[in-house]
């Protein structure tokens, strides 16, 4: 059986200040890093076997900070663009809130919270999803067959993506589906069967 934690990046300078971040490579907040640091004080129990992070440095410091508390790792994390943020496009780097006086508070909801909503030269979720997922059954399913414990490192629609095969949920349940920043989820894996658990 094997076991799968995900984990979104602590947060970001750009989520503190409400602005779309997507694939643009900012460092985590002070609150961000003790985000990871109380994820770590979590997971300091768990013997990891792989270790997977986005190609951004917010995904890749949050596992960096609670490998550093988790003293049984001694491996190699393995950095894959697959797991990147949703890509926002012409949006990332503005602010949020002046989106929705530009562009409309509907417009905005659509273009965050729909499976199919594009931001002008961005993703939707679906095309974040095309992406995540090869990696999931390509990189990460493999090692849970094996009975091995894999952190994954990555961001809130990339897991949103993830969170969407693993459950079975449809377009509409998962855009209300919130991924909070620097808390771990926890799922077994057997013959192909997935089961949340609670991390204690």
């Amino acid at each position: 059986m094997g076991l799968l934690i995900l984990i979104r990046h602590g947060q970001s300078l750009w989520n503190a200040q409400n602005r779309f971040t997507g694939w643009v490579d900012i460092e985590l907040s002070e609150k961000g890093m003790s985000e990871a640091n109380s994820a770590g004080e979590k997971l300091s129990e768990i013997e990891f076997d792989a270790v997977y992070a986005s190609g951004l440095v917010r995904a890749q410091r949050t596992a960096e900070i609670i490998l550093d508390i988790n003293h049984s790792w001694s491996g190699e994390v393995i950095h894959d663009s697959r797991l990147n943020e949703r890509n926002y496009g012409d949006l990332q780097g503005r602010n949020k809130q002046e989106c929705r006086e530009e562009f409309g508070e509907e417009q905005v909801k659509k273009w965050r919270r729909s499976f199919e909503g594009v931001p002008p030269g961005g993703e939707s979720l679906r095309m974040t999803s095309e992406r995540t997922l090869p990696c999931l059954f390509e990189q990460i399913v493999p090692n849970l067959e094996s009975g091995k414990t894999v952190l994954v490192a990555a961001h809130g629609n990339s897991l949103r993506s993830i969170v969407m095969e693993i459950e079975g949920l449809g377009p509409d349940e998962i855009v209300k589906r919130e991924i909070p920043t620097g808390v771990p989820m926890a799922y077994r894996y057997e013959s192909g069967a997935w089961e949340a658990i609670q991390i204690r």
